[in-house]
């Protein structure tokens, strides 16, 4: 820690150059990056180190999944055969295993290892350049009393510690303050719809759904996004009866043709998947002293339709988390706020409406490209502006030695280090189902919405030899958008077996903006699934 004098004002614990507001993935590289100039940096987690995407989705995600996909490969093998059923107590115990048994001790060592002070509690704005944390005490005999503050990437709804009712004490609340800037990554939360009789069902959200001990007989997912289909595969996958509701079709973000493919296999494998219906009531009794929720859940649709199964899980989507963040106390109020409560910023990622250019946001609470990868991108830039502005030290350590950094309240170049410009043309989404879906930049619909001329270059990819190398029942579509006046790549979807691997090409070539005419001299190998590139091309008609 810097102990320089404080800047006049409200005497606080503790000052640092830089304090960054939420320990997840998003928050971790953001503090990495700005430390890199000697700035000392604390990171505020409420917690577990390592946020949503180590513990409760991004990881433990997709080690569900894992087990049904290799099955699937190894049905389609000629050869080989069927496995069977998965083992369900082994994936369960490897998802544990992944997530350390949601012990964040290695992440901690990271943070200290590279110079960083880690304060647990819940951080909160308090005035200019100010964090509030809150630590709730300790029962007595038990803990360290450290838990509590904002986690990166979905569901950071969870708050960690105890707060005054369980511990019969008021928490300890310290005041820190930044010399220089302060980076909100505090995440989103889910949104839980005003269905009635729903709240009061004990309804899953993604954390219960990645965390769960044991697999329900039977599930209801309500949501056709990624974390809807991506648990009704892997569920499915482990054995329980799953029914997917969704009001509109899946996979709304992507192309359409990439929600019909899932829903047809998420059928094959004996999900029952409704679209275009509405969930109208939800009902589950009480038991036992305390009336808690328990036995099946019965949930009426709004065709009149019933369906009863022992477990729920809501997947509606989510909203910046700014409602604990206290933005009245820097002069924000709710209208000045984004959609869903988001911090708005510019480029460079500063807080817009905020003045003295301290505050910045990265990650969900920006509400700009709701993902890990490109909350963890934005958190890559905002530490280098971060560095580059406040920074004193310069080499091979520091990432902005000899690039110049926009003037505070000015935004960086697009494309340089200092703007997240990806955010816009070039966002990376991949969906871990079976198969998988993989997409860069606008859909075909979002790119002509938006006046850029368009031509979909569409192909099946069980022609290509590789995917028949692959086996007999290779499925897949790949399309890429083709600007016509510019001749680039603006987008592609990859619908198929590992189509999550085969993005990266594209997304080099959108964000390249690789001519067409010499995108013709990239040779894929033969024979590999990635020989699509070249028929592409020759469909294109070069």
């Amino acid at each position: 820690m810097n102990n320089a004098p404080e800047t006049p004002g409200e005497q606080a614990d503790e000052t640092y150059d830089v304090i960054v507001i939420g320990g997840g993935p998003v928050g971790e590289n953001a503090a990495d990056r700005a430390s890199r100039t000697g700035l000392s940096v604390a990171l505020v987690e409420s917690e577990l180190v390592g946020g949503e995407c180590s513990y409760w989705a991004c990881m433990p995600s997709k080690v569900l999944l894992r087990a049904g996909t290799v099955r699937a490969l190894a049905r389609d093998t000629p050869g080989l055969a069927d496995p069977g059923a998965p083992d369900v107590a082994a994936v369960l115990a490897r998802r544990t295993e992944i997530t350390y048994d949601w012990d964040d001790s290695g992440q901690v060592s990271w943070v200290e290892g590279a110079g960083m002070t880690l304060v647990r509690g819940h951080g909160r704005l308090a005035g200019e350049k100010l964090v509030e944390v809150t630590v709730p005490r300790a029962p007595a005999g038990g803990g360290s009393g450290d838990a509590a503050g904002g986690g990166e990437d979905d569901d950071s709804d969870v708050g960690g510690g105890l707060g005054e009712a369980e511990t019969g004490e008021a928490p300890v609340t310290r005041l820190l303050r930044a010399r220089h800037a302060v980076i909100a990554s505090t995440g989103s939360v889910p949104v839980l719809p005003d269905t009635p009789g729903l709240a009061a069902a004990a309804p899953w959200s993604s954390r219960e759904a990645t965390g769960a001990e044991a697999i329900p007989e039977s599930l209801v997912v309500i949501g056709g996004g990624v974390v809807g289909v991506e648990m009704a595969n892997a569920y499915s996958d482990l054995g329980a009866q799953v029914t997917l509701l969704a009001r509109g079709g899946l996979l709304s973000n992507a192309e359409p043709f990439a929600g019909e493919m899932v829903g047809e296999s998420l059928r094959a494998i004996g999900v029952d998947v409704r679209t275009g219906v509405g969930v109208a009531s939800v009902e589950r009794p009480g038991t036992g002293s305390d009336n808690e929720p328990a036995g099946p859940v019965t949930v009426t649709l709004s065709d009149g339709a019933t369906i009863t199964a022992a477990e729920i899980l809501v997947a509606t989507g989510r909203v910046p988390r700014t409602t604990d963040l206290n933005v009245e106390s820097v002069g924000l109020d709710r209208s000045s706020l984004g959609r869903g409560g988001a911090l708005v910023v510019n480029e460079s990622l500063e807080v817009v409406g905020v003045p003295g250019g301290w505050l910045y946001a990265c990650g969900d609470v920006t509400g700009r490209a709701p993902t890990t990868h490109q909350g963890k991108y934005q958190g890559r830039i905002v530490g280098d502006v971060v560095a580059a502005r406040y920074g004193t030290e310069s080499g091979d350590r520091s990432p902005t030695s000899g690039d110049p950094e926009p003037a505070v309240g000015q935004e960086g170049k697009p494309w340089s280090r200092y703007a997240a410009t990806a955010d816009h043309g070039a966002r990376v989404q991949v969906v871990f189902t079976h198969p998988q879906v993989g997409w860069v930049g606008p859909t075909e619909r979002e790119a002509r919405a938006a006046g850029i001329p368009v031509e979909a270059v569409s192909y099946d990819l069980s022609w290509v030899s590789g995917a028949s190398v692959d086996g007999p029942n290779y499925t897949g579509r790949a399309q890429v958008l083709v600007d016509t006046q510019r001749r680039v790549l603006v987008g592609a979807t990859f619908v198929g077996p590992d189509a999550g691997e085969m993005l990266h090409a594209a997304t080099i070539a959108v964000v390249g903006e690789v001519p067409l005419d010499r995108l013709w001299h990239a040779v894929p190998a033969y024979p590999t699934v990635s020989e699509v590139w070249l028929r592409f091309l020759e469909s294109y008609g070069l």
